[in-house]
C-alpha cells in the first residue's frame, strides 16, 4: 500500500469540493536516477486535492533534496528541488496524459515521481564553472593545474606527417 494513496470519497460526493493534503515521506522511497539519488531527507508533498467534472484535480508542489556527483570531477553535490504537480485522475485514463482513478482513491506516487525524476538534473555539477578532471592524469583541474597535453596530435595522421613533398 502506497503512503501516497488517498480516498477521495468525501470530494467525488460534493461537486467542486477540494481538500489540502500535506505528507513529508523519505525521499528515498522513491528512488532517483542511475545518477542521482534523492536523499533520505524527507519529501514534502503540498497539494491541494479537487473534485471536478472529470475527475480529480491535484496540484501543489514537491520540495526535497538530491545527491549525486558532480558528472565532471567527480565530488559529492548535494542540491534541493522545488517541483510543481498537476495532474488529473480519471475513471478512464487517456494513456500518457491522465492517471487512474482507482474507485475513490488516487495513488500519488507515480505521479510525483514523474514529476520529481524529471526534474533532477541529467549531469549534476559542483558549480557552473567545474573544470573537471584531467584525461590524461586525473588531476582535478578546479584545485591544480597539470603539464599534460589536453590536444595530443591524432596518432592516425601521422602516415601522412611523415610525407615530405619536394619543391
Amino acid at each position: 500500500m502506497s503512503a501516497l494513496r488517498y480516498n477521495v470519497s468525501d470530494l467525488l460526493h460534493h461537486p467542486a469540493s477540494r481538500r489540502p493534503e500535506r505528507i513529508a515521506i523519505p525521499g528515498s522511497e522513491l528512488g532517483g536516477t542511475a545518477d542521482v539519488r534523492l536523499s533520505a531527507a524527507p519529501l514534502t508533498i503540498e497539494v491541494m486535492l479537487e473534485h471536478v467534472p472529470e475527475g480529480i484535480v491535484v496540484h501543489g508542489h514537491v520540495s526535497g533534496e538530491y545527491e549525486s556527483e558532480c558528472s565532471r570531477c567527480l565530488t559529492p553535490v548535494r542540491g534541493t528541488f522545488t517541483v510543481p504537480v498537476r495532474e488529473m485522475f480519471e475513471r478512464a485514463p487517456i494513456d500518457g496524459e491522465t492517471y487512474q482513478l482507482e474507485g475513490e482513491e488516487v495513488d500519488l506516487e507515480l505521479p510525483v515521481r514523474d514529476a520529481v525524476l524529471l526534474d533532477l538534473p541529467q549531469k549534476p555539477l559542483c558549480r557552473d564553472n567545474c573544470a573537471g578532471l584531467c584525461p590524461e592524469c586525473g588531476v582535478d583541474h578546479n584545485e591544480t593545474d597539470c603539464q599534460c597535453d589536453l590536444n595530443p596530435p591524432d596518432p592516425r595522421w601521422d602516415a601522412l606527417r611523415a610525407l615530405t613533398f619536394d619543391d
